[in-house]
């Protein structure tokens, strides 16, 4: 579950949005040379990050080590698209890597920022796609410090087409007032106050140890502290992140989306239908429905009710979630309304910051017919549901609407919230706690567990099978 107090920002953080950005030419990574390394020969470590040389990749550990990873994603061996891919994605499997090339077409690589031998800072965009017009992607690439030098971390984030990298240092003052900034919006915000101040010791005393000293890059420094404070808090969803543009709202306000952001959101949602796939009338009058994030019901909800309308006459629903990160959490609501023949209570949230619990209680009323009755739903996962997905699984789970089958998802219950720090720096607070009205408890950490447990790959072919058995018995 995720607020929506930063629309775009917080749609563009989604898994979704690992593959997107804009279409340009820089074809010549996919056939240019992958110069050896000679394992005897380490480059000396640079505490200073330099620019690079326009958009050649320098002959660094870093710099082949990206060369590589191009080239095999951009190839046409399958088995070198899903290796480049598992770097994105750890425990994709060969068909996720398959279906990721097919989206975006492959990787070119716009800018390069601040180049060290073992790390680097680059802009790529997809070749094709939905976003292909509108977005670049920020990325972060590091590699181990001794030979073979293999990646360690490769991250992309999703930022706006006409961003512009530089060579932005961090300093000792700036890494400091980072620090100070992260360590009060956990000491404000965070959902359980010991954590909060568990991490903010952790921070304090890296910091004193010199632990930060060589972390010069913005990306790296949000990379660190996000790997740390998730190691203490056990929380995915609290991210620190970097962005090179500085053209920020007020360090002091909570970031709200502006008309222009909304519009913008606005078109691009509508030009992927929200994220819902066509829905489909498998044989036994199965219904199958995908969609691959919780967009906002404001923009979103006629699409997610013509797609409820249409499988409303079903024998059973399969709900596929399986690549589904989250979103909007009123879209939960939204959907799971068309579920159950009357109000029912899905889930209560506890806000640290006011100690109070709201009740959210599916809609006496929805936009055409329910999925009703008793008739049986379906919900597929993998170890990548996230989020609001994983709020709905759960939650239908615990009602004994919905069988899920699959695998154990990722963990994220707490919902977030957007602190600006600086121009360069914020970060993903959760704030508050789901509390389901049946089990007590939510899945932060653990995971929904399956009822049916099952790879991900297979989910789809188990369920029809449960689906198929279970329509023939109720017209027996």
């Amino acid at each position: 579950m995720m607020t929506q107090r930063l629309a775009v920002r917080s749609h563009l953080r989604s898994p979704h949005h690992t593959l997107c950005a804009i279409g340009m030419a820089a074809t010549f990574f996919v056939s240019c040379t992958q110069p050896e390394l000679a394992p005897a020969k380490r480059p000396a470590a640079s505490s200073e990050g330099r620019p690079c040389n326009g958009v050649v990749l320098p002959d660094t550990p870093a710099g082949n080590a990206l060369r590589r990873w191009l080239a095999d994603f951009n190839g046409d061996d399958p088995a070198q698209i899903a290796v480049a891919y598992s770097k994105l994605q750890p425990g994709s499997s060969l068909e996720d890597a398959q279906k990721a090339r097919k989206t975006n077409g492959g990787f070119d690589l716009l800018q390069l920022g601040k180049c060290d031998p073992f790390d680097i800072e680059f802009l790529l965009s997809d070749r094709t796609g939905p976003y292909a017009e509108k977005y670049a992607l920020l990325a972060y690439l590091k590699v181990a410090d001794k030979p073979p030098f293999p990646i360690e971390k490769l991250t992309l984030r999703g930022v706006p087409k006409d961003t512009k990298l530089s060579a932005f240092t961090l300093d000792p003052a700036s890494r400091a007032s980072l620090i100070a900034g992260v360590i009060g919006a956990l000491d404000a915000e965070y959902v359980f106050p010991d954590v909060a101040l568990k991490m903010a010791e952790m921070l304090r005393r890296n910091a004193e140890g010199g632990d930060y000293d060589s972390l010069t890059s913005g990306p790296a420094f949000a990379e660190a502290l996000t790997t740390q404070l998730q190691a203490v808090s056990d929380d995915k969803h609290l991210v620190v992140n970097y962005s090179p543009d500085t053209s920020r709202e007020s360090p002091t306000v909570h970031a709200t989306p502006t008309a222009s952001e909304l519009e913008k959101l606005r078109e691009e949602l509508k030009s992927v239908n929200c994220g819902f796939k066509p829905v489909e009338h498998l044989a036994g009058n199965i219904g199958y429905l995908k969609f691959d994030q919780f967009a906002r019901v404001d923009i979103c909800g006629p699409v997610a009710s013509a797609a409820m309308n249409a499988l409303a006459g079903s024998d059973a629903l399969i709900i596929d979630l399986r690549e589904n990160g989250g979103g909007a959490p009123a879209m939960e609501t939204f959907l799971a309304s068309y579920l159950f023949s009357k109000p029912t209570h899905l889930v209560d949230l506890w806000t640290r910051s006011t100690g109070k619990t709201e009740q959210y209680w599916t809609t006496e009323h929805v936009e055409g017919k329910r999925f009703e009755g008793d008739k049986p739903v379906y919900v597929l996962t993998s170890s990548r549901t996230f989020s609001c997905a994983e709020a709905l699984a759960y939650n239908l789970q615990q009602a004994k609407r919905a069988l899920i089958v699959g695998e154990t998802t990722a963990g994220g219950a707490h919902p977030t919230d957007l602190r600006i720090i600086d121009g360069h720096f914020s970060i993903w607070v959760p704030f508050a706690r789901a509390i389901n009205p049946i089990s007590k408890s939510n899945w932060e950490g653990a995971g929904v567990v399956p009822n049916v447990k099952v790879a991900a790959a297979d989910a789809l072919d188990e369920a029809l099978k449960l689906a198929a058995a279970a329509v023939k018995g109720a017209h027996e």
